[in-house]
C-alpha cells in the first residue's frame, strides 16, 4: 500500500516533470545550434539564460506587457551571443574560453539587471504565459485545460521549431550550416564564416534566453544561479535525443523535436530520482553521469561494430 501511494505521488509529480522538460528543450535547442549545426562548444548559456529570465522578470515587474518582456529577453539573448561571437572571431580567443568570459561577465550583469540576486513575481498581481500554480490548478478543475504550461509551451515549441526549419532552409540558414559542417570548405565558396559564426550564436542565445524567461515565470522568480550548469542539462538534451531517436529522426525539424524529449526524458529521471529521495547535492553529479554515458553510447557502439566486422573478416 505504502509502495502504491509513492507510485501515485510519482505520478503526481510528472506533469510537473513534463512542463520543465519543455521548457529546457527550448534551451536545448538553442544549445543543438552550436553544439551540432555550428559545432562550437558554447559556454556563454549558463549567463544567457539566467539574463533572459532576469530581463523578463524585471519588465513583467515595471508594469511592460508579456510580450514585449518575451521579445527583449530574446534580443538581449542575441546579444549575449553576440559578444561571445565578437570574442571569438574579431579578438581571436578560442569558441571555448570566449564564452567563458561572457558568461564571467554576464554573472555582474545579472545581478545588475535584477539589483539583487533573487527577484520574486507574484502570479497573482501579473497574467503570465506559463505558471507552476497555472498547472496544478489545471489539474485539480479550477481551470480550463488550456491554460496548462504543458499545451502552452508545446505550442510554443512547435511553433519555434517551424521557424527554425524553414530558416535554416533559406540561404544564410543553409550557409550557417555549411559553416559548421564544413568551414574552410564554405570560405573557399566564399561564404563568410564570420559573419556565420556571430549570427549562430546570436540566435542560440536568444532562444537560450527565451527559454530562461519561461522558466523564470513558470517557477515565479528570476534567481542568480539558475542558469548554473545549465550547458550540462542542455547536452544531456540533445545527446538523449540523439541516441534514442537518431535512427527515427533523420528530419531537421524532428531532430530538433528529439532534443526536446530528450530534456523530457531527462527531467522525467531527475524527479525520479527526487522521488527515490536521493539527496538533491547529487543531482549534479547525476546530470554529469548522464550525459557522460550517453556521450559514450556511440563510441561503444562504433567499437563494437569495428569489433565484429573484424571478427567476421577473419573468419572469412
Amino acid at each position: 500500500m505504502i509502495l502504491g501511494l509513492n507510485i501515485l505521488e510519482l505520478f503526481a509529480q510528472l506533469p510537473g516533470a513534463v512542463a520543465q522538460g519543455l521548457i529546457w528543450g527550448i534551451m536545448a535547442i538553442g544549445v543543438y545550434i552550436t553544439f551540432r549545426i555550428l559545432d562550437i562548444a558554447d559556454l556563454t548559456v549558463d549567463g544567457s539564460f539566467c539574463t533572459g529570465g532576469a530581463v523578463c522578470v524585471m519588465l513583467i515587474v515595471n508594469g511592460y506587457d508579456l510580450f514585449t518582456a518575451l521579445m527583449v529577453s530574446f534580443i538581449v539573448g542575441m546579444l549575449t551571443g553576440l559578444v561571445t561571437g565578437l570574442f571569438h572571431t574579431f579578438f581571436g580567443i578560442s569558441a571555448i574560453l570566449a564564452g567563458i568570459l561572457t558568461q564571467l561577465g554576464l554573472w555582474s550583469v545579472n545581478l545588475a539587471i535584477m539589483g539583487k540576486p533573487n527577484q520574486a513575481l507574484n502570479v497573482n498581481n501579473y497574467n503570465l504565459l506559463v505558471s507552476l500554480r497555472y498547472l496544478q490548478e489545471v489539474i485539480k478543475g479550477t481551470r480550463p485545460f488550456y491554460w496548462s504550461p504543458i499545451l502552452v509551451v508545446g505550442v510554443f515549441v512547435a511553433f519555434l521549431i517551424a521557424i527554425l526549419y524553414w530558416f535554416f532552409g533559406t540561404e544564410l540558414g543553409s550557409s550557417i550550416r555549411a559553416t559548421g559542417n564544413n568551414q574552410n570548405m564554405s570560405r573557399a565558396l566564399g561564404i563568410n564564416t564570420k559573419f556565420n559564426k556571430v549570427l549562430g550564436l546570436m540566435l542560440s542565445n536568444g532562444i537560450v534566453a527565451l527559454s530562461g524567461a519561461l522558466l523564470s515565470q513558470y517557477q515565479g522568480f528570476a534567481d542568480i544561479n539558475m542558469g548554473r550548469g545549465a550547458i550540462v542539462i542542455g547536452l544531456a538534451a540533445v545527446i538523449i535525443g540523439e541516441v534514442l531517436f537518431a535512427r527515427l529522426f533523420r528530419n531537421f525539424s524532428l531532430r530538433l523535436l528529439g532534443v526536446v524529449i530528450g530534456a523530457i526524458i531527462y527531467y522525467i529521471v531527475i524527479q525520479t530520482v527526487l522521488w527515490l529521495k536521493l539527496n538533491p547535492n547529487y543531482l549534479k553529479l547525476l546530470s554529469a553521469v548522464v550525459v557522460s554515458v550517453f556521450l559514450a553510447i556511440p563510441h561503444w557502439k562504433g567499437k563494437l561494430f569495428t569489433a565484429r566486422r573484424k571478427g567476421g573478416s577473419d573468419r572469412a
